[in-house]
């Protein structure tokens, strides 16, 4: 586990009509409110490496499943060089909170898409610093592929 990443488990309550799926909680989240996005990702997609030096991220996959892909960058961390992997979507529902200075990536598992919710610590700004690392750039240890055991 990432020292300062934070999973919530959430509920889905369902019934005949469909389901409530629970989403954010002030008290689920240790930030300020910003804004809410999704991103769409196309099965087998990856998107990422992202590392925002602000920016704190609260994750939740509301369609389809994603492999949450996390590599702790920060100087002074316990936890710096780890890798840690989140499988989340219908099947494991949860929101997942990122810190600043920790690379995040998804990869889309579930045809022909997955939807992710983002509230973020603040609105989407252009100057906010931020680092995108290409996933197969070999900067961060990590192989994408689907692993059979």
């Amino acid at each position: 586990m990432i020292e300062g990443v934070k999973i919530v488990p959430l509920k889905i309550i369902p019934d005949e009509r469909g389901a409530i799926m629970h989403g954010v909680r002030k008290d689920d989240i240790l930030n300020e409110f910003g804004e809410v996005y999704f991103s769409k990702i196309y099965c087998e997609a990856v998107k990422g490496w992202h590392v925002h030096e602000t920016l704190i991220l609260n994750y939740i996959c509301v369609y389809g499943q994603v492999k949450l892909a996390l590599h702790d960058l920060r100087e002074g961390s316990k936890t710096k060089g780890e890798t840690q992997e989140i499988f989340m979507g219908m099947e494991n529902y949860c929101l997942v909170h990122i810190p600043p200075g920790i690379a995040n990536g998804t990869k889309g598992l579930w045809a022909p898409f997955s939807i992710v919710a983002n509230v973020a610590s603040e609105p989407h700004n252009p100057d906010l610093k931020y680092r995108r690392i290409h996933p197969d750039e070999g900067v961060i240890p990590y192989d994408w592929g689907r692993r059979v055991y």
